[in-house]
């Protein structure tokens, strides 16, 4: 692919991951994440509303009276747990700006394109951990809110679902994707040789022969030796001498038999 394709789909990646973390930073101020309302009586219509950090409460009359949580230590698990991943999805979504910036093909500030694609595949996993992170903050809030309205035993405020976590999942599904496909285009480069590998072929009869023959001991081993041209052709002539050789040795030695002659015979009259 094209290096100039490649530039505008990270520089569309990037756009999309920073309005994702721009989204799950406003919710860190958004009051309505949860929200209740009661309007049994018309005088006594209000609205109660809850985020992160503080209970708050809207009258009829649209005066508001907001409080905050008075002890950190009083705190519930569920509320400790996700004020850390809400505060871990912001600072990880920063620093993964700051990585694309550095590593994208378009700001020319990293060193070779190798180097650049590999910080740009940080800030892509970056990414994905900050989207992760306010995914499951948002979600835990959610499935909570759910459970307590649908429980007919619980007897406290039952809340429903608020403005504040639909952006959050807006946000963080936009993180989510431009970092997955960041980290697609950027992995690519990052690692051709092992991404690019050509498929091994399934073994075959013939490979499974040679693993076999490679595993018999030394001695057992066929071996095969190849010899140059030229000492062959100089084989070949010792070969043809010795065989000339042979033959007039043959030859001499059935001569030599022939020429003895047999003994006289012994007479034996006297």
């Amino acid at each position: 692919m094209q290096r100039t394709v490649v530039m505008y789909i990270e520089i569309g990646c990037f756009v999309s991951c920073l309005c994702g973390w721009v989204l799950i930073c406003s919710t860190m101020a958004t009051e309505y994440w949860i929200v209740s309302e009661s309007a049994e009586v018309v005088l006594n219509a209000g609205m109660y509303y809850s985020n992160l950090w503080m209970d708050c409460l809207a009258d009829s009359t649209g005066v508001s009276d907001c409080r905050y949580f008075p002890s950190m230590m009083n705190l519930s698990v569920f509320l400790h747990v996700s004020r850390a991943l809400a505060v871990v999805s912001v600072i990880l979504g920063f620093w993964a700006a700051v990585l694309a910036l550095i590593g994208m093909k378009c700001t020319k500030i990293g060193g070779s394109e190798l180097i650049n694609a590999r910080v740009t595949f940080a800030a892509a996993l970056t990414y994905m951990l900050s989207g992760f992170c306010g995914m499951i903050v948002y979600s835990w809030w959610g499935e909570k809110a759910r459970v307590e309205f649908l429980d007919p035993y619980f007897l406290e405020m039952k809340y429903e679902l608020g403005a504040g976590l639909f952006i959050g999942w807006g946000g963080s599904c936009l993180i989510i994707c431009g970092s997955a496909v960041m980290c697609y285009f950027s992995g690519r480069e990052s690692f051709p040789q092992r991404l690019n590998a050509k498929p091994r072929r399934p073994p075959t009869y013939m490979t499974a022969l040679t693993r076999r023959l490679y595993m018999l001991p030394g001695s057992s081993r066929p071996t095969t030796v190849i010899v140059p041209s030229i000492y062959q052709s100089q084989g070949e002539s010792r070969e043809s001498q010795l065989r000339t050789g042979r033959r007039e040795t043959q030859e001499s030695r059935f001569s030599r038999t022939d020429v003895k002659s047999p003994p006289a015979p012994i007479d034996s009259a006297v």
